[in-house]
């Protein structure tokens, strides 16, 4: 509006127009005569006011001859958004703005429009809708989705393809110079005479002119621009990071001109050469690392070159080991490039040229002679018959040293498992030593492996192996035999008969088909063919239950044969198919053997007590005597006790002057009288009587002490009669160990003497009356 009044814009009541039926909720499409007059609302964004503000008037031709309200309602009335910006003077049909408005937010109000008769309140006409713009004012500047970009770029990209889009967008109103971008560089940090950049300012692509070096700066930084077209004109500035990325502009360099290695004949390796090269690119990037290849001199494929993934060295290595006879240098070629392909900055812009020309160096490879193996002929095989007897010539073996120095060989059998053969150390024939027996579980399909090792006498020796195929051709050793040599048959099956079936370990025509017989005639069986390898044999009568011998007879295609017995079970099967099974034997023990057995262990019970009482000693005061071992005599031990006699007390005596000792032991002579010693005394060398008599107490103190006493006299004893032994070693005459005297009868054990005993022996003294039983036994 250009004043208060204004320009009223007028509309037609005459144009067509969509009214809203409230009853029906339809939009009815009928013509109506226009009776609402409307200026133009004009609401512009952020205006500073002062508000309430006119924005436009309304008017209805029904308030001529009627008093007429106005209402509205809808969007920035009653509704979201902005509810309460609007407003009208109901009388008069003003509409009034209340506050300042972002077209941003809300481009658009829809607005309906009503005229009611002010006293009934009715709706004299349909509702008019009105749609109120916002007008839009230059109030937004560009903005950019990020205020910092970072992006990447190959040093060998070419410039001239854009690298990177950039954009901001202006929130103001679409397709008007307000809402306008256009782009621009500001400043390119560090500014470089090899490449500039430029931005389209239409669309933001970012492309450049010239070539890239990542050596002369590895960071640019670009600073766009971008502004409307509005009035007045608004900007914003975003900052771009193009990090240069190394790129293959630098082909590998080899360090030597040429390079040599060595290789044993007959050896692989891993690493025989390393090969270095030094390339000026990123280490360990694609444009850095190296790619060899052998472009000349492996043919046979023996050498293998790979790169070192830490030192980017080139590793030739030998995967297939040469032979000195053949070739003793191995002269190559080898090539390097990197994993990138090389690019160049030519006349302004980087190109990449497929035909660039890659360094390469030779190689040199020395192979060393080494001792070698010798070598057998492939495929040696030899047939000989089954039953070839010992030394028969079987095969020749001819090792050959591929060496070219001379060498003597010397032959050895590694693998005989039947010990069938020998062979010659230097000629290398093969000879039998046992009979060829092609039913060995070793010949597998009448193949018989010999394995033959040759030895050469070279510095260090080598060993070469070979194997010698004996084939072995059968012959008629082996008769048929029974597979099931038991066999059952139910006791009241009718028509009872058994399949027998026969083989034979020799091949055909050793072998089947079989002929069986029956050794005598039988009119309880008879024998059947039924095939080459089988019979039957049928019952011809009833036989009880019982094991039955049938003698047999089989013969091979050859007529070779064996006598068989086959043993039939005639059995009761309950099923009618099937024996029952035979109990196992009973293993019980009768009570006999229970008894003997309990009997046993009791005496070996007893054995082992009788033994420890007779090692540790007896606590019982029956048995509380001891008597010492005698220096070379015999002495008399207590097995059974009989019972008590009369005491019977001898007077003591002594031995006569005229007893003589020889090595140790008395003997009696024939002058003189020789009396008993009194009970509880024995005779000592010197001839004194010596008391054995003590006190209980006494003894047992002492019994230890006299044991061991005793012990080491006997052991003097023995060592001084070996040396008695030793002295009259060299005269052949018999030689007394031992001597008891003459065979002489004695009255009574009061002739016996004892002198010059140094032995307490008192502990005899307490013996009781049982020990005279000894002494009555040799009274008689």
């Amino acid at each position: 509006m250009t004043g208060p009044t204004g320009l009223l814009l007028l509309l037609l009541l005459l144009l067509p127009i969509q009214y809203y039926s409230q009853s029906s909720g339809l939009w009815p499409l009928q013509r109506f005569k226009r009776r609402w007059i409307l200026t133009t609302i004009v609401i512009e964004e952020e205006d500073s006011g002062p508000f309430p503000k006119l924005a436009g008037d309304l008017f209805n031709n029904h308030s001529q001859n009627k008093v007429i309200k106005y209402r509205i309602n809808g969007q920035g009335v009653d509704e979201f958004p902005e509810p309460g910006l609007f407003s009208i003077d109901d009388a008069k049909g003003h509409v009034f703005v209340h506050r300042s408005i972002d077209r941003e937010k809300t481009p658009m109000f829809v607005i309906h429009f009503d005229a009611v008769e002010r006293a009934s309140g009715k709706i004299v006409d349909r509702s008019l809708i009105f749609n109120i713009e916002v007008k839009d004012v230059n109030d937004n500047a560009p903005q950019f989705s990020s205020a910092e970009y970072n992006i990447s770029v190959k040093e060998t990209l070419s410039l001239i393809n854009p690298i990177f889009q950039i954009s901001a967008i202006d929130k103001d109103k679409e397709d008007t110079p307000n809402s306008e971008v256009v782009y621009s560089i500001i400043s390119q940090f560090p500014s470089l005479y090899s490449a500039t950049f430029n931005i389209d300012a239409t669309h933001g692509w970012i492309h450049g002119k010239g070539c890239l070096d990542y050596e002369t700066s590895k960071l640019i930084t670009l600073h766009i621009k971008a502004r409307d077209n509005g009035t007045p004109q608004m900007s914003s500035i975003a900052v771009v990071n193009i990090a240069v990325e190394d790129g293959n502009n630098h082909l590998p360099v080899f360090i030597n001109e040429t390079y040599i290695a060595q290789i044993h004949e007959g050896e692989v390796s891993s690493n025989i050469l390393r090969i270095n090269v030094e390339d000026k690119d990123t280490p360990q990037t694609p444009a850095w690392r190296a790619k060899y290849k052998i472009l000349k001199g492996n043919k046979e494929g023996k050498l293998k070159i790979t790169t070192d993934p830490k030192t980017n060295d080139g590793i030739l290595s030998v995967i297939k080991p040469f032979d000195y006879e053949s070739v003793f240098v191995q002269n190559l070629i080898i090539s390097v490039e990197n994993e990138e392909p090389f690019s160049s900055c030519e006349k302004g812009r980087m190109v990449n040229d497929p035909a660039t020309v890659f360094r390469n160096v030779p190689v040199k490879v020395n192979v060393i002679d080494t001792n070698e193996p010798p070598i057998f002929k492939p495929g040696i095989q030899v047939i000989r018959q089954e039953g070839l007897q010992p030394g028969a010539v079987l095969a020749i073996c001819n090792a050959t040293d591929p060496d070219h120095a001379p060498v003597k060989i010397r032959y050895k059998v590694l693998q005989d498992p039947e010990g069938w053969v020998t062979i010659d150390e230097k000629t290398g024939v093969i000879t039998s030593v046992k009979e060829l027996d092609r039913e060995s579980s070793y010949v597998n399909n009448g193949f018989y492996p010999i394995i033959v090792c040759a030895m050469d006498d070279g510095d260090p020796p080598q060993t070469g192996t070979g194997t010698v195929l004996l084939y072995i051709t059968d012959i008629n050793d082996n008769t048929p035999y029974l597979l099931l040599p038991h066999m059952e048959m139910c006791e009241h099956e009718e028509n009872p008969f058994l399949t027998l079936k026969a083989a034979d370990k020799d091949l055909d025509p050793f072998s089947g088909p079989f002929v069986f017989e029956l050794i005598q005639k039988s009119s309880t069986w008879e024998i059947r063919k039924k095939t080459d390898d089988s019979a039957e044999l049928l019952m011809l009568e009833k036989l009880p239950q019982g094991t039955y011998i049938v003698p047999l007879n089989i013969m091979d295609r050859q007529g070779a044969s064996q006598n068989q017995n086959l043993h039939v079970r005639v059995c009761l099967c309950p099923d009618g198919i099937t024996c029952e099974t035979l109990a196992p034997p009973s293993h019980a023990l009768g009570s006999g053997a229970m008894a003997a057995i309990f009997g046993s262990l009791l005496l070996l019970v007893l054995c082992l007590c009788f033994l420890m009482h007779c090692a540790c000693g007896s606590t019982s005061p029956k048995h509380n005597g001891f008597i010492p071992f005698g220096e070379g005599n015999q002495t008399l031990i207590r097995y059974n006790e009989e019972g008590g006699i009369s005491l019977v007390q001898a007077s003591s005596s002594f031995i006569s002057p005229s007893a003589q000792t020889r090595n140790g032991i008395t003997k009696l002579n024939n002058q003189g009288g020789v009396r008993a010693p009194p009970p509880g005394y024995y005779v000592k060398e010197n001839g004194h009587p010596i008391s054995i008599y003590s006190r209980n107490s006494q003894f047992r103190k002492k019994s230890l002490d006299i044991f061991l006493e005793r012990v080491g006299e006997s052991i003097d004893q023995k060592v001084h009669s070996f040396n008695m032994l030793e002295h009259n070693v060299d005269t052949d005459t018999i030689q007394i160990y031992c001597y008891e005297g003459n065979l002489k009868k004695v009255g009574s054990l009061d002739t016996l003497s004892f002198t010059n005993s140094d032995t307490d022996l008192d502990f005899v003294a307490e013996l009781d009356s049982k020990f005279f039983n000894l002494e009555e036994i040799c009274q008689k």
